[in-house]
């Protein structure tokens, strides 16, 4: 029997609950937001792992990153909606944001391109911090 150590650093296997959450409330799709079949994400375990050095100092925290997911389900762009006032932490969240692959959202049965809102949160137990939730977003 594996057994990990309750200290070392490892990829979010929880944080891709947070990413639906906030993928589900949060579409805006450009040029408009009739109607729209919003994207999911692809991946069972989160592409954002936790910088090593923050892990062993305790830091925590939560980034939104905004991602514009293209029409093929690729991410496009990515872009700090709100800072974790960690620059480790956000860099982090850019890079594994990058790395995400979605459904593509439609509308009327076309794909289409939109931003995303995606809330990232650092937490060493794998639990989201209670102030975060779902936000609205704006224009695209």
């Amino acid at each position: 029997m594996r057994r990990e150590s309750r200290n070392k650093p490892r990829r979010f296997t929880g944080a891709a609950a947070g990413f639906a959450v906030g993928l589900l409330t949060t579409v805006t799709a450009c040029g408009g937001d009739r109607e729209i079949d919003k994207p999911d994400p692809l991946f069972s375990e989160s592409p954002v792992e936790y910088p090593l050095d923050l892990w062993h100092q305790d830091v925590e925290g939560s980034t939104v990153v905004r991602v514009l997911v293209n029409e093929e389900g690729g991410v496009d762009s990515v872009m700090i909606a709100e800072t974790s006032g960690h620059v480790a932490l956000d860099s982090a969240a850019v890079r594994g944001a990058r790395a995400m692959v979605f459904t593509p959202a439609r509308k009327e049965g076309k794909p289409l391109r939109v931003w995303a809102r995606v809330p990232v949160y650092f937490s060493k137990d794998g639990k989201p911090p209670p102030t975060l939730g779902p936000r609205s977003t704006g224009g695209g």
